[in-house]
């Protein structure tokens, strides 16, 4: 247990009201800055993407399903992969409840992956999920919306990923511990294959017939969809973390 303080109920009290108007103006800042996000420009989506659905092959605007709103996870699930990245199953785990509500408010939900389609349905099905799952392994979709790169551009030194460049060239020089080696072993990859492929999620909207590019994010930007962190977060011991210390949730 890390240390802390004891206190009578009524310093506990006077403590968190205090805390209460800090959460107070979080969450005021977080409704400015859902705005701001409403407020970015969108961009006509002009390139011609195909994707592997359980309909047959489609295109994004097909991947609205009669919706004009589309949120896409970019889960991390290669070619070269046998199974789903861990922390993208940890984040996908909060798909199947919330995602009928989604649907009935004109926002659908997908993930897409560049694994063949049939290992992510095997997949979807070992975990229990429901939520629909493309294959974009045809496809430039996940190369051009950052969330893949190629064994060369890795080599290169440095790719774009969350809107900067992102040094990579660690990968090459054999310190594997820089990397998620577990969560690589855990795919049936080596860090530099698994890190191929990168974590994100897009937003897009269909209006008048043309697909719109409205919202991407990243990494840490990714932190408000995985329904795990918010409740650690509100645990006494917080996060409480040194390393990637989870796992499947049909592997511990």
């Amino acid at each position: 247990m890390t240390a802390h303080v004891t206190a009578t109920r009524e310093q506990w009290l006077a403590a968190r009201l205090e805390l209460l108007e800090a959460e107070k103006d979080l969450t005021r800042r977080s409704d400015q800055v859902a705005e701001r996000r409403r407020q970015l420009p969108w961009v006509p989506v002009e390139k011609e993407y195909r994707f592997e659905t359980e309909a047959g092959t489609v295109s994004l605007a097909d991947l609205f399903a009669g919706r004009s709103q589309l949120l896409v996870y970019h889960f991390m699930f290669g070619p070269e992969y046998t199974g789903g990245c861990p922390s993208c199953s940890a984040i996908a785990d909060g798909f199947n409840g919330f995602a009928v509500h989604l649907e009935h408010h004109d926002v659908g939900l997908i993930a897409v992956s560049r694994a063949p389609l049939d290992h992510l349905l095997a997949y979807r099905d070992r975990m229990g999920w429901t939520f629909p799952w493309a294959s974009s392994l045809d496809s430039d979709f996940n190369f051009d919306f950052n969330t893949s790169c190629t064994e060369e551009e890795q080599r290169s030194g440095s790719i774009d990923y969350n809107f900067r460049p992102q040094d990579t060239s660690w990968l090459w020089t054999g310190d594997g511990s820089r990397g998620p080696t577990q969560h690589a072993e855990m795919t049936g990859t080596d860090t530099p294959t698994y890190m191929r492929e990168l974590p994100g999620m897009s937003a897009f909207a269909l209006e008048d017939g043309v697909v719109h590019h409205t919202y991407s994010a990243y990494a840490r930007g990714l932190d408000g969809l995985w329904g795990m962190y918010q409740w650690l977060d509100r645990a006494p011991l917080g996060r409480n973390e040194s390393g990637a210390w989870w796992r499947r949730r049909d592997e511990y």
